[in-house]
């Protein structure tokens, strides 16, 4: 199953706000309904998102009387994720070529994409076995990283993924990700899909269950990585982060060379996306909080590059812990 793709003049997408309880397909016709899915989290996930930007501008120059202005409401949608802005600047690049030359590398862009995570799923698998020594591993996760963050398969997922498929895996521990749950409605979806063992965790038990030793690697995505290995990513992947130091667990960050910002010297330069309160007060449509509650909700978090054992990509291998930058 695709998350993103182009069919028959307009985008078609999974509805990741229907999931677990439904998989439903949204079709997009509009920048502004691609905006709209983008803001609310219909299609989420940084490679995603980067597909979904491309295909975007597809429709800005087919449809709107001024796609510049068009493609630059796309690109501001969510900003902590490079890949967004990334792939609607090298889209906009096809602009003079008309409609059918931006279409045609949007699609390079999802299939590039597609080969991206089996790459690094595998050179994810065979990492982690170096890592740690073991021929079956247990691996502690964060958000959703899977193939609903991506086209297909996923990053840090995709390489759980592929550790399952090779009899490697003997269990994945997917941490439920408030506010919105992503671990828990999404990641234990496709994990159930694929047949992987798994359990879920609260967020504050994770590096708790590190320091007791359940895990044998942490396996996170990324949003942005700066130019010295700063890593932005789900909130809770810095807590990650520490737990995993502290215990003498490998922290691996998996995510595409789209990921990398070079033009970001360190992680304080990245943005972070604050969302609304009300997210954290109540879940899906329920509240918790008493009337009159505030809350602070940063959708991201950011890890220091010394915190970082390895950045996996479709082409690499990046070691932070021994002075190597990306």
């Amino acid at each position: 199953m695709r998350t993103i793709d182009w069919v028959d003049g307009a985008i078609e997408l999974v509805d990741q706000t229907a999931l677990p309880d439904r998989c439903d397909l949204l079709r997009i016709g509009t920048v502004e309904e691609l905006v709209g899915a983008i803001r609310r989290l219909a299609v989420r996930g940084a490679p995603a998102l980067g597909v979904a930007g491309a295909l975007g501008v597809a429709l800005a120059v087919r449809d709107e009387p001024d796609p510049v202005k068009a493609a630059a409401r796309l690109r501001a949608a969510r900003p902590t994720a490079v890949n967004l802005a990334w792939a609607v600047d090298a889209a906009l690049g096809h602009l003079d070529d008309g409609f059918e030359a931006v279409l045609a590398h949007a699609l390079r862009i999802r299939d590039d994409d597609i080969a991206a995570c089996r790459a690094m799923g595998e050179r994810g698998a065979d990492l982690v076995r170096e890592l740690t020594g073991r021929d079956r591993v247990r691996i502690m996760t964060v958000c959703n990283t899977g193939g609903l963050a991506a086209v297909e398969r996923g990053t840090a997922l995709g390489v759980v993924q592929t550790l399952h498929e090779r009899g490697q895996l003997t269990e994945a521990l997917a941490l439920e990700t408030r506010p919105l749950l992503q671990g828990a409605r999404l990641t234990a979806w496709e994990l159930g899909r694929m047949g992987a063992p798994y359990r879920l965790v609260a967020d504050s038990a994770g590096p708790f269950l590190l320091a007791r030793g359940y895990a044998d690697a942490v396996l996170i995505g990324a949003d942005r990585i700066a130019a010295d290995g700063d890593t932005a990513n789900k909130i809770g992947s810095y807590a990650l982060a520490l737990g995993a130091r502290r215990a003498g667990v490998p922290f691996v960050v998996v995510a595409p060379e789209s990921t990398l910002d070079p033009a970001t010297p360190t992680g304080a330069g990245i943005e972070i996306e604050e969302r609304d309160e009300e997210e954290v007060l109540g879940v899906r449509g329920t509240r918790l909080a008493p009337e009159g509650a505030r809350a602070v909700n940063p959708a991201f978090d950011v890890t220091p590059h010394d915190l970082v054992t390895a950045i996996v990509t479709e082409r690499r291998v990046i070691r932070p812990d021994l002075g190597e930058r990306p």
